[in-house]
């Protein structure tokens, strides 16, 4: 997409405004006082929302080729799988040599 122009500096400041207002979103959810999981729900929609605004124009993915954006989405969820099955058994390990 070499022909696409790039956004100017107004541009950036709206995404950065609009990011705010998401996070100012949050805040606002936070005391307003939701069952645990439509709470955590919202939360982790808009932190999905937000994260992917990020990633696509603070990080220029947008202006990538689609082939290294779809590299990066299975590596990046595989690392978070393994990372979840790793760490408690380090900390099993942890706490075992701690006795020892």
């Amino acid at each position: 997409m070499a022909s696409e122009r790039a956004p100017g500096f107004k541009f950036f400041i709206g995404i950065w405004v609009a990011m705010i207002c998401i996070a100012g979103l949050e805040v606002i959810l936070t005391y307003a006082h939701l069952p645990s999981r439509a709470f955590v729900g919202a939360l982790l929609i808009l932190a999905f929302i937000e994260g992917g605004i990020a990633m696509m124009y603070f990080m220029q993915m947008k202006y990538e080729s689609p082939g290294l954006f779809w590299t990066l989405i299975p590596i990046t969820v595989f690392v978070l799988f393994m990372l979840d099955h790793i760490w408690p058994d380090a900390l099993r390990l942890a706490r075992l040599s701690m006795f020892h």
